[in-house]
């Protein structure tokens, strides 16, 4: 494996370059040690819980990539980004160490026989418990595997299971059967030679029609598309599997011959399988997700015994975000018993605003083995089916919900009784977060599959997030489905956040929670409700604070109104031993992404808690608190298009209104100078900051991160805009900051990844916006990270985002003068 590269020791001063200069040298930069030191600190284990509920497998979480790694080659292909070292999906963090902790003795265990260099990518309990199977990225020289490996969990000992590499580039590459006796995997197929390599002559014109009559359709800009027959043949050799079966011992069966596979699952009684192929015509303008697609019940011989049905090729939906495909969608397995289908069809062809009969938009239905006799219809719906949670034969639970009220209903449905009537067991809005019920808690059976844990009288746990006006209290209550009553069983108390990692045991009473406290990391805990209060609690891990030198730094929640009434609320946090009387105002950067509601109401509730760790991330804003900065987290930044209204018809002076209140706010509670005020986001956030910067003098830089600035370029919708440019040009236009750089007149760093791969985010955004602001005799800088997605993952690009932003603050923001 190649190392990444040695940052030296550069420079730390500010960066002294003019605005109006041109290039700018070569070569990542460090920030101060402060900043450094939040990036280097230490993070905490990812944890799996096994399906009997009393181990734990920890996997150590690696410190992050150097660039050496993200460098590494990469295809990008039909929307996806492959690595052709490994025949695998594209990603540079993996798991470097892997120990088993058992919950009752709180006693961790290594486990002998990993590989070295350990690089685990994925990985999954067998449903008995007596293994843990996980993907290995391996590297030898130039040449790369994913192998899959098998844990013995008496023996606490790992071995590789096959020699032979999995392909792991539309799906993780494995999966238990459900008796535990092995595992279904993804081969990468032994007799399928090198790559196709292309001599780079064309051998004609790019082609594509449009045919007239066609029907209006959304294409939203995507990346990484197929660009001729050659990409289509590779992206095909990349994303062809010999599907196996492989028992413990690493003896091997073949299903069937090699296929375009993008997802296969076997029936939880374990003798059919369920397969989906990619099928050609591929397209030039969508991604594989949209590609055609044959679905089809198969034995474990690999012979197709029933086609469910052939998708076509789907280049854009219908208009609006309640449009979906025509036809079969969403086909899986019903979970609770051994062999039955289950999907959904529109009956308005996908299309939100065609009329439907007797208000039913979608259909969904059961087919059960051998598929012989035609299928049953399981449930009609008023809205777009939204998941069902499988129980038993007298319980399930299905949803539904529509994007453009933000309705939302679940039912209770018997699937063995299917005359007996749906019961509605919630029915309200889904952006209201105080009167959410919370989510059914679901449990693996004894063949891996997802099941509602229902107790006694038909009960089930709902597990929510507890929001009130004074922040999340995150809960578990008891729902008797025949009587709609509830019991709150637990929920989160001050001084501390405690969340509802799992439920133990089948009465609710035994939790694992992660607790945490303004300066406590998170760390697991086993609860027992029926002991007194205070013996209730054990800990299970004890992380130390990842950054002791900002552990006492003050966090606040707060909210503020609106010039309209709205209610809003943020994060103030500052830095330790700070006091506004005494030390006056600070500097402040403003972080926020803008969010679209439907009523007032929904948009003025609380978000948050203030029991929360004050982790200071490099990612977000807080980091700068170790700079001596104010940061004014999340405030909220709601877009309102109440009734029949849409949101981004008022977007611009909601927007405005918005940091309006933010910024008074922090004035009138003496933290901030109205001139040393910075605002900053990513993504949807970098939009805002682009449109606050041209419409406003509220702040005197903007730190914009991955972002979009000419909606022009994003013409069949944004976000939640569901209208295409033409039928809403006037919005489009008056949203588009680049429209608007001229009037630009405060400092705008604009930072992108070069490789962004973000539906709609093109890098070309970001500099289009910087010629703009540039050639207009604006103060703009432009950052490419080199090798960088639209999130950003090396550590050199980490430090030298932090070296921009800190350079660009201390320049503009913690010095600047009123006026």
């Amino acid at each position: 494996m190649n190392k990444p590269l040695t940052l030296l020791p550069l420079n730390l001063g500010l960066m002294a370059a003019s605005p109006q200069a041109g290039a700018q040298e070569d070569g990542y930069r460090l920030p101060p040690s402060a900043l450094l030191d939040i990036v280097d600190a230490p993070r905490a284990p990812a944890l799996s819980l096994s399906p009997q509920r009393n181990l734990v497998a920890v996997v150590q979480t690696p410190p992050l990539p150097g660039i050496a790694e993200v460098a590494q080659p990469e295809l990008k292909l039909a929307g996806l980004r492959i690595n052709p070292r490994t025949c695998s999906s594209s990603r540079f963090s993996f798991g470097t160490d892997l120990a088993l902790l058992d919950i009752a003795t709180q006693k961790e265990s290594r486990i002998r026989g990993l590989p070295r260099a350990l690089r685990l990518a994925d990985l999954a309990w067998s449903p008995d418990q007596r293994y843990l199977a996980f993907s290995h990225v391996a590297y030898k020289g130039e040449r790369g595997a994913v192998e899959l490996w098998l844990v013995d969990i008496a023996a606490r000992k790992a071995r590789r299971l096959s020699a032979q590499p999995l392909s792991a580039v539309l799906t993780r590459g494995f999966n238990w059967l459900p008796d535990s006796s092995g595992l279904l995997a993804h081969w990468r197929p032994a007799g399928i030679g090198k790559a196709p390599q292309s001599d780079g002559i064309p051998s004609g014109p790019i082609q594509q029609d449009s045919e007239p009559g066609g029907a209006v359709r959304q294409l939203r800009t995507y990346q990484d598309l197929l660009k001729n027959e050659a990409d289509a043949r590779l992206f095909e050799y990349y994303i062809t599997v010999q599907m196996v079966l492989l028992d413990l011992h690493g003896k091997s069966r073949m299903i069937g011959a090699p296929g375009q596979f993008s997802r296969t699952s076997i029936a939880p009684g374990g003798q059919y399988l369920l397969t989906q192929s990619v099928t050609r015509p591929y397209s030039y303008i969508v991604p594989a997700s949209s590609f055609g697609e044959r679905v089809e019940v198969r034995d474990l011989n690999g012979d197709v015994l029933h086609t469910v049905t052939t998708l076509p090729l789907e280049e854009g939906l219908p208009q609006g975000n309640d449009a979906v495909s025509e036809g079969v969608r969403h086909v899986s397995w019903r979970a609770d018993v051994p062999a039955t289908l289950v999907w959904t069809e529109a009956q308005d062809g996908g299309d939100p605003a065609r009329p439907v009969i007797d208000n039913i938009r979608d259909v969904v239905y059961m087919h059960a083995a051998p598929f012989r006799e035609p299928p049953l219809v399981l449930a009609r719906l008023a809205m777009r089916y939204a998941g069902i949670a499988w129980g038993r034969g007298d319980v399930a639970l299905i949803n539904e919900r529509w994007h453009k009220t933000r309705d939302y209903k679940q039912w209770m449905i018997e699937p063995e009784h299917l005359s007996t009537p749906p019961e509605l067991i919630y029915a309200g809005s889904y952006e209201d977060r105080y009167n959410s019920p919370g989510s059914p808690v679901m449990r693996a059976d004894a063949s891996g599959f997802p099941r509602l844990l229902i107790g006694p009288g038909t009960t089930v746990l709902l597990d929510g997030a507890g929001a009130t006006p004074e922040g999340d209290r995150p809960f578990i209550d008891r729902l008797s489905l025949t009587t709609k009553q509830k019991v709150r069983l637990f929920q989160s108390s001050a001084p501390y956040f405690e969340n509802v990692a799992a439920v133990l045991n089948d009465e609710g009473t035994l939790l694992l929670t992660t607790r945490e406290s303004p300066t406590e990391r998170p760390n697991y805990y086993l609860r027992d409700l029926t002991k007194p209060e205070p013996a209730q609690l054990t800990a299970l891990t004890n992380y130390p604070h990842p950054t002791p030198q900002l552990k006492d730094v003050h966090k606040e929640q707060i909210r503020y109104p609106r010039n309209d009434g709205v209610e809003l609320t943020a994060t103030l946090m500052l830095p330790a031993g700070y006091d506004a009387v005494r030390d006056g105002p600070l500097p402040l950067l403003m972080w926020a992404y803008p969010q679209e509601f439907k009523s007032a109401g929904a948009a003025s509730q609380t978000t948050g808690s203030p029991y929360r760790f004050n982790a200071v991330s490099y990612w977000g804003p807080a980091a700068f608190l170790a700079m001596g900065y104010a940061v004014l987290d999340n405030p909220s930044f709601p877009i309102i298009g109440a009734g029949e209204a849409e949101p981004n018809d008022s977007y611009l002076p909601q927007l405005v209104a918005d940091a309006q209140a933010a910024v008074d706010e922090v004035v009138r509670r003496g933290v901030a100078d109205r001139h040393r005020i910075a605002i900053g986001g990513h993504s949807y956030g970098a939009f805002m900051t682009g449109n606050l910067l041209a419409h406003t003098r509220l702040f005197r830089a903007g730190i914009a991160r991955s972002g979009a600035y000419n909606r022009t370029l994003t013409p069949f919708g944004f976000q939640s805009e569901e209208r295409p440019f033409w039928q809403a040009q006037e919005v489009y236009q008056a949203m588009s900051p680049f429209n608007n750089a001229d009037k630009i007149k405060d400092a705008m760093l604009l930072i992108h990844g070069a490789e962004d791969s973000n539906t709609g985010t093109f890098p070309l955004q970001s500099e289009r916006m910087f010629q703009a602001i540039k050639g207009l005799g604006g103060t703009a800088r432009l950052v490419m990270l080199p090798n960088e997605s639209h999130a950003y993952r090396a550590r050199e690009s980490i430090l030298h985002m932090l070296y921009e932003t800190n350079a660009w603050l201390d320049k503009y923001v913690k010095h600047a003068k009123p006026g």
